[in-house]
This record gives structure tokens, C-alpha cells and sequence, in this order.
């Protein structure tokens, strides 16, 4: 069953150079208890396909479904009942607390949005979430600004689920952590989703982030999905030259990279004048090949194959490595990330 299905999902912005397409005809789909991972670049529009989620960007066009229902079209005297369902967790935990109401205040809030308590009732909830998220009970008098950076994320955790959404959307949240605190947020997420059986979308530049706690990932690329497959499939056999430059990128221990991703060191296409054809072709490894010999790259725009195949990319040549040494090194990616991810324990 699917808690959330995406379809068609456009997002426009205006700006003084024109209109810009953040998003572009994205589908996703959430099943039911399971964890979706989507993964890209910063400026991929990942984030903007989440704040269209929960209703903080109006999309240009497409559907946001929940149980069938757009949310668009949901009459408003039960649009909150419908919008209650996804909570959003964002990327600076700071930004997202009042900074004038204390822990416990601030959960007891939310608790208050879902349903009338006495103060007593609102208390032993205001624990309760502070023991899911692995947070003492003494955290509910302190003020966000005498917690650290990992203590302001699980409070932010427990707030979206103060009102007991079916569906989280992470938005970057371990971001703005030092990796030893992201390791433990990370067990976090999956433990949750574990005792809750809630869905997550989990969103994250960082691949190896995104396959620890995915069950599906999604590779987003210049506002569209260009690779979709059950993690472990999209990481040992990843058929997007892109997504094999995002393992690449992933650091081994000692701070170097996996392999060649020298690809993503050059700024990604401006959103406002895209490439013709493959939107990923300027800096495909194939590099002077794509252009010399397989002019299908520059005039005719890849878009993923049928639904009901579990691996999809949007690739005219998906899963044909390029020649030479680009070969090998797009193949190391992929072997080397996969004990890294789940390193944390």
C-alpha cells in the first residue's frame, strides 16, 4: 500500500531572468512503513519538492496524493486533518524552535494542536517524546539555545511527531551535525520508523547517509529523477553516470574520495537555460565521446522507463560505462560505499 504517491509534481519560480523550473514532472512513491531516500546535489530541488509536500510551495502542476486524495483538491474543512498527516523535520533545528518557549513547552504545544489534555495528560505525552527520541525528561525545562546541535534535532523529531503524522519528511537534518552526532540521529530515524511503522522520506546530499536508512532511493538531477531502485540494487548496480559520480564522492576513511567523481567539482547547468537533450551531457564522464559519437545525449531528453520496473534511470546508455580508465573508476563507487554506509552502529 502507498501512504504517498507524487505525480507529475512541476515547480516554477519567477525571477528576474524568467521562470525557473525547480521541479520538473517528478513522480515518487512512498509505500506504506518504509523509508524513501532522495539524494542529489544542492540547487537538485530536492528541498523543493518537500516544502511542496506539506503545502509551504504551491506547485505549478501535478498531484500530491494521500490515500488516494489530492491534497490540492481536499475541501478545506479537512485540509488540516489531511496536511496533519506529513510533518516536516528541517535542516536547522535552531531556526525551526522558538527560541523563547522552552522544550517541553514547545512539545506540549504541538500535543495541544492534536487533542484536548489537562496538563497532567500533556506532561506525561511531553515525556513520552522526549523518551522516543532518546532525551531526558530534565531536557523539557531547557531553552533550545542550552542544547546542542544533535539535542535541538531530536526535539525537532519529537515535535513533528507530537501529533502523530503517518508521514516524516528529513530534510537535510543531519547536515549541520558533526558525523559522530549524525551516526546516532541516523540510528534514531531508523529506530523510530521501526517502533512507529511510520513513513519517512529521508532527503540528504549525501548518498551513504541515504542508504542507511532507505528502503528505495531516488537521485534527483537539475529538478528531475533521473534514477530510482531499491537501495541496495541502486548501490552495488547503479546505471546513471550521475549516481556513479555521487558514490565516487563518497569519502573512505581518511577523507578520500571512493573514486573519480571530478564531474561534480564543475558547477552543475544554470536551471534557467538547461542543456538540450540529456540535462546531465555537459558533464557526463564520457566526456568528448557524448558529443562525437552519441548525438542522442545532446538532442533527445531521457525520461525513466515504465513504473512497474524497480530499477529506472533516465539514461540513454544506463548501465553502459564509459571507456578507459572513466570506466574503472565509476565502477569503484559502487563497491566501495556499500560497508561504509552502514558503519554506524
Amino acid at each position: 500500500m502507498t501512504d504517498l504517491a507524487v505525480r507529475g509534481l512541476r515547480v516554477e519560480f519567477r525571477s528576474g531572468r524568467g521562470p525557473l523550473t525547480a521541479v520538473d514532472s517528478v513522480d515518487l512513491d512512498l509505500p506504506a512503513g518504509q523509508v524513501l531516500g532522495l539524494v542529489g546535489e544542492s540547487g537538485s530541488g530536492k528541498s523543493t519538492v518537500a516544502r511542496a509536500l506539506v503545502g509551504l510551495v504551491r506547485p505549478t502542476a501535478g498531484q500530491v496524493l494521500l490515500d488516494g486524495h489530492d491534497l490540492a483538491r481536499v475541501p478545506i474543512r479537512h485540509r488540516a486533518a489531511f496536511r496533519r498527516q506529513l510533518q516536516m523535520v528541517f535542516q536547522d533545528p535552531y531556526a525551526s524552535l522558538n527560541p523563547r518557549m522552552t522544550v517541553g513547552e514547545a512539545l506540549a504545544e504541538a500535543v495541544g494542536t492534536l487533542r484536548r489534555q489537562s496538563r497532567k495528560q500533556r506532561a506525561a505525552e511531553v515525556t513520552r517524546l522526549l523518551e522516543l527520541v532518546s532525551l531526558d525528561v530534565r531536557h523539557a525545562g531547557r531553552l533550545p539555545r542550552e542544547l546542542s546541535g544533535g539535542q535541538r534535532q531530536r526535539v525537532a523529531i519529537a515535535r513533528a511527531l507530537a501529533v502523530e503524522p503517518r508521514i516524516l519528511i528529513a530534510d537535510e537534518i543531519t547536515s549541520a551535525l558533526d558525523v559522530s552526532v549524525q551516526g546516532a540521529v541516523l540510528n534514531l530515524v531508523r529506530e523510530i520508523q521501526g517502533r512507529l511503522g511510520v513513513s519517512i522520506l529521508f532527503i540528504s546530499h549525501n548518498l551513504a547517509l541515504v542508504r542507511y536508512v532507505s528502503d528505495v532511493i531516488a537521485v534527483m538531477y537539475l529538478g528531475r529523477i533521473i534514477e530510482v531502485a531499491p537501495a541496495a540494487e541502486l548501490i552495488s548496480r547503479p546505471q546513471h553516470p550521475y549516481t556513479k559520480a555521487l558514490l565516487d564522492a563518497v569519502p573512505r576513511f581518511g577523507g578520500e574520495r571512493s573514486g573519480d567523481s571530478s564531474m561534480l567539482d564543475a558547477d552543475p547547468p544554470d536551471p534557467h537555460e538547461p542543456p538540450s537533450g540529456c540535462h546531465f551531457h555537459p558533464r557526463c564522464p564520457v566526456g568528448p565521446a557524448v558529443r562525437a559519437d552519441r548525438k542522442i545525449c545532446l538532442e533527445v531528453d531521457p525520461r525513466l522507463g515504465a513504473a512497474e520496473r524497480p530499477h529506472q534511470a533516465a539514461c540513454h546508455f544506463a548501465g553502459v560505462p564509459p571507456q578507459g580508465s572513466a570506466s574503472e573508476a565509476l565502477t569503484r563507487g559502487a563497491a566501495a560505499v556499500a560497508p561504509e554506509a552502514g558503519s554506524w552502529h
